[in-house]
């Protein structure tokens, strides 16, 4: 297949590698130029999705979804009927069926699919899609998710997987801080940080963010795998569309303002994990960043 591979930031560069690995034809733009082993690098959204069977994206936000379609250079001038638009980033649900509804003016289909499984994931084709579309969209699409990922989950209708993506990163948001807080309550109780660890690991607290997590915050190694601007991006997100549908998220709010002071104090750019100092300093305790 043709694809046109926009976004090539933590997650979109391996997974337009492991699309050119499959042996597909890959055309990469991305904001700062980056090459790909495997692809071809174009200067453009438009040149990249000229005569593309697919055009995926992963990008930073809305706003660069927007732009990246429709701004200056965008890929919707190439857009054509049979086309398909595959959006990986994690951005507004009620953007998605805007930008959906614009590319079906071209006669292009729509598909959302946001993705979980963290820079390793990515790197080893190991993701799961969290997919809004239609059934036959989804269908023409199947090599493509096997070369990137390990299961696909069709979530409904457009802005679906979206809407998925932002309740599964809730509760990953909400999973970590409850892990932060509980190992800062311990250790200023006097219990090691690796005894509370191999507790949980054993009972029913255990948790894959907990797992994953859990090596890199014994050390405070706040090296990016999910950059703490995205999240709270996601965060931002989340309460706008629960506001929208007229949800009450108090768990959250609460751990928007720990993000707000993470942003304030500079750590936009560490692992989201980086919430941790902020616990720690609030209880009296110096927290210490390796990245």
């Amino acid at each position: 297949m043709k694809v046109a591979f926009c976004g090539l930031g933590i997650m979109g560069r391996p997974m337009a590698a492991n699309l050119a690995k499959a042996g597909h034809e890959v055309r990469v733009w991305n904001r700062t130029p980056k090459d790909v082993e495997g692809a071809t690098r174009v200067e453009t959204p438009a040149e990249a999705a000229k005569d593309a069977d697919v055009l995926w994206l992963c990008v930073s936000d809305t706003a660069a979804v927007e732009q990246v379609l429709f701004g200056q250079n965008g890929a919707a001038g190439a857009l054509r009927k049979g086309m398909i638009v595959a959006d990986s980033s994690t951005i507004s649900p009620k953007a998605t069926e805007q930008f959906a509804a614009r590319v079906r003016e071209k006669g292009a289909d729509y598909v959302d699919a946001p993705i979980t499984g963290s820079k390793i994931g990515a790197e080893n084709a190991q993701l799961i899609f969290m997919v809004g579309g239609e059934e036959t969209t989804l269908a023409k699409l199947d090599s493509l998710f096997k070369a990137m990922g390990k299961e696909v989950r069709r979530m409904g209708s457009t802005s679906k997987g979206q809407a998925a993506k932002l309740a599964m990163n809730l509760q990953i948001a909400l999973i970590y801080e409850g892990f932060a807080e509980g190992i800062t309550l311990a250790k200023k109780l006097g219990v090691a940080p690796e005894a509370l660890v191999g507790l949980i690991g054993v009972t029913m607290v255990k948790s894959g963010v907990v797992d994953y997590k859990a090596p890199f915050v014994l050390k405070h190694d706040y090296s990016p795998n999910f950059p703490l601007r995205l999240m709270h991006k996601d965060i931002k997100l989340m309460l706008e569309a629960a506001h929208e549908a007229g949800v009450k998220l108090p768990g959250l709010e609460t751990v928007a303002k720990i993000y707000e002071e993470a942003a304030k104090e500079g750590k936009n750019d560490q692992d989201y994990a980086a919430t941790l100092d902020i616990i720690e300093r609030m209880a009296g305790m110096a927290g210490k960043s390796a990245a």
